[in-house]
């Protein structure tokens, strides 16, 4: 079993930032793709981003292209969301999830083990 925390959400104003992680323990994740995804109030969790085991490759949804960043540390077995020129849409809940397959996947079934969640609030 693999278990996810997340940390780093808070409230912002429009245009900043703030750094999301997530760390994994029970198991070492560096051979899984790990990924982030994100539930506004009201909506469906929806993907944002995900990157495969080297970190060579990342994945984004088109509403955060060119503003957040997905990388992460093997050695803390961590995932990092860095989150830049926020915007009030983003606001949500974020979590982290695991997908244990080289191969990324941009749907929450494709995830096998979700952390849970931390608040994200942009004001305008």
């Amino acid at each position: 079993q693999v278990q996810l925390v997340e940390s780093g959400g808070g409230l912002v104003q429009a245009g900043g930032s703030l750094r999301l992680s997530c760390t994994a323990s029970g198991r070492t994740v560096s051979s899984y793709t790990m990924g982030w995804f994100r539930q506004p109030p009201g909506k469906e969790r929806e993907f944002v981003a995900a990157i495969n085991r080297s970190g060579g490759s990342t994945y984004y949804a088109d509403s955060v292209k060119g503003r957040f960043t997905i990388s992460r540390d093997n050695a803390k077995n961590t995932v990092y969301l860095q989150m830049n020129s926020l915007k009030p849409e983003d606001t949500a809940v974020y979590y982290c999830a695991v997908r244990r397959s080289y191969y990324a996947g941009y749907g929450e079934a494709q995830y096998d083990y979700w952390g849970q969640g931390t608040q994200v609030t942009v004001s305008s």
